[in-house]
């Protein structure tokens, strides 16, 4: 008996051991990076995400958009990425290309009023703290063959020579230069007129291949190619010289606003050319899109990259784990973010989406991997409407603190920085700021401190993220407890973080600093 209690003993104080060790990896606190973008791809087309309906009253599109800033603002997210082109169409008053049926209901109508939309997301979004990257489909002319619904300002019905019939669809034709004036003038036409981030592509350049189906691009192929210069060749470089002419539009008139560009996930398959990553993909961005990101990314005309790896993570054929650390191995002189297909969630043949932590362990393993330096999600709705079990689950392991989305490899070196506070004004339930000017910064960051100022201060510290108006900052009381001492820092418009400035909330109403 005494010897059956010895060894029960040890057996159980095994166990506990055990079980400590389980618990502690179980409730291990996951480190809480200071910058990581966290994007979520708003789709418009067809109304996947938003509006619901063309029809809908614009009160009601405005509540369904608030809708989507209030869920991915609570989920720490700090990016949004919205279409406002989906098919030779425009989500703004454009003086290329007519009002998008999936805004007002009927192609070519206007709104009701005078009220610009996108100028109001722009300003709601910025109002949360998201970055807006608007997003433009260049090459689709036409989401299917139902030609007569569209608008006699439709470039369709404008310029037939430049359409090209592929499938069920009309593509604007790349290998026309005409073509592509045309694509960089409404890209100027968003970057000049609108409070913007990003200018920001997907995958849709030459479109995917359709077997049986040519591509009718020969005759201008003969007009324009050099030389010697194959056909697919040709085709690279002219969605080379759209990408290069946008970057520099956007860089002229902008310099901070971003161009990024989402292509398909699979650059090559090493079947094809050793460069390539181990995967069995039906089509490839290079070989079939005719896209070359290798290429941008070497001359810096994209500030980031967001390849398109919407496969499960140990899919046989297209292993996400492998593209992800392909792209990591193979990207340069941009940044890293990684595209995960959320609209799989539990609605896909691959049973691996069934997994809770199916998405979440694609998170985990763009943190971990050095080169990636975020995520964005396709689509909105997708942790909205069936998996938000799942969205609670990533913001208690992975964003469970805001972040700063990261800074172009392009931006300007900032160098030190004196932004002084001219007053502060205060009363039980406020406190005003007045700043001096600060029309190149767009958020103040207010973080808790000691009495000594520090040169940076952890997101772990951090209390709000405040928009800067018209040179002041408004704080609540109860956002900031009975803490006496703060630490302001400033964001400007490339995203870069200024010195901190200390400040003490124990001074009388009007106070100069």
């Amino acid at each position: 008996m005494g010897l059956f209690s010895t060894n029960m003993l040890k057996k159980t104080s095994l166990l506990f051991i055990l079980l400590g060790f389980v618990s502690c990896e179980v409730f291990k606190s996951v480190p809480q990076p200071k910058t990581e973008f966290r994007g979520v791809w708003v789709a418009t087309v067809v109304n996947i995400d938003w509006p619901k309906n063309g029809d809908d009253q614009i009160d009601k599109q405005k509540r369904d958009f608030l809708q989507i800033l209030h869920f991915y603002d609570e989920l720490n997210f700090n990016a949004i990425i919205v279409q406002v082109r989906t098919a030779g169409d425009a989500f703004y008053d454009s003086k290329y290309a007519p009002w998008s049926r999936f805004l007002t209901g009927k192609e070519g109508s206007s709104p009701d009023s005078d009220f610009d939309i996108l100028e109001w997301m722009i300003n709601e979004s910025h109002n949360r703290g998201f970055e807006f990257h608007a997003w433009l489909n260049p090459y689709r002319a036409t989401f299917d063959l139902k030609t007569e619904i569209l608008s006699p300002a439709h470039d369709f019905n404008l310029h037939p020579e430049w359409m090209v019939k592929y499938g069920e669809k009309y593509y604007y034709n790349p290998g026309l230069p005409e073509v592509r004036e045309r694509l960089v003038a409404i890209m100027d036409e968003v970057v000049t007129n609108y409070d913007i981030d990003a200018i920001h592509f997907d995958d849709y350049f030459y479109p995917y291949k359709i077997k049986g189906e040519l591509f009718e691009d020969s005759l201008s192929y003969s007009y324009n190619a050099l030389p010697q210069q194959s056909l697919n060749d040709w085709r690279r470089s002219n969605v080379d010289s759209l990408v290069k002419n946008i970057h520099k539009v956007i860089k002229n008139k902008k310099p901070w606003v971003q161009f990024g560009i989402s292509p398909f996930g699979v650059w090559k398959n090493n079947t094809t050319d050793p460069r390539g990553s181990d995967t069995k993909a039906g089509q490839t961005t290079y070989e079939d899109l005719y896209a070359d990101p290798i290429t941008w990314m070497e001359n810096g005309w994209i500030d980031y990259i967001t390849p398109q790896v919407y496969w499960s993570m140990d899919l046989p054929v297209a292993s996400h784990s492998k593209i992800v650390k392909w792209w990591a191995n193979n990207s340069s002189n941009t940044n890293l973010y990684i595209g995960n297909g959320a609209y799989k969630v539990r609605n896909n043949s691959d049973n691996a989406w069934d997994n809770k932590k199916e998405l979440p362990d694609q998170l985990k393993l763009a943190r971990n991997t050095k080169q990636v330096q975020g995520n964005v999600l396709f689509s909105a709705k997708s942790l909205m409407v069936n998996n938000q079990d799942i969205a609670k689950y990533i913001k208690k392991k992975y964003y469970k603190t805001l972040a700063l989305p990261p800074v172009s490899p392009f931006a300007p070196s900032l160098g030190s920085t004196s932004i002084e506070i001219d007053a502060i004004y205060q009363n039980e339930n406020y406190i005003k700021l007045d700043l001096d000017a600060l029309h190149d910064y767009r958020y103040a960051l207010v973080y808790s401190s000691g009495k000594k100022n520090k040169s940076e201060y952890s997101i772990q510290k951090l209390i709000s993220k405040i928009p800067i108006e018209k040179n002041q900052i408004h704080l609540t009381r109860n956002s900031i407890g009975t803490k006496k001492h703060l630490a302001l820092t400033f964001i400007n418009k490339f995203g870069q973080e200024s010195d901190p400035i200390l400040i003490h909330l124990n001074r009388k109403n009007g106070t100069k600093k």
